[in-house]
């Protein structure tokens, strides 16, 4: 009888390890998902700001062209063209 009562005991001690360690586990999930969602919020404004950091060398580039940089004349003037070519649609558009 005393056999059995320390598998219990042992049974009981095993169960209450276990049950520590997936309280463990589940509280570094949680903490884990937290990091998760920080460093997406972090990547979502990095991108962000990445976006206006290449619209404003865009517009330094264009500007730079029309102040007699050859460097990216070529590209100036392409853009100038679509520019062109919108406002003709929108106009066309327009006096239908």
């Amino acid at each position: 009888m005393s056999d059995l009562i320390e598998i219990v005991d042992s049974l009981e001690n095993k169960i209450s390890k276990l049950i520590h360690k997936y309280e463990l586990a589940k509280q570094k999930n949680v903490d884990l998902m937290a990091k998760v969602q920080d460093l997406e919020a972090n990547i979502t404004l990095q991108s962000d700001e990445l976006k206006q950091w290449e619209e404003k060398f865009s517009a330094l580039k264009n500007a730079n062209a029309m102040l007699g940089s050859n460097e990216y004349k070529r590209e100036t003037k392409l853009k100038i063209n679509a520019l062109i070519k919108e406002i003709d649609v929108c106009i066309a558009q327009l006096s239908e």
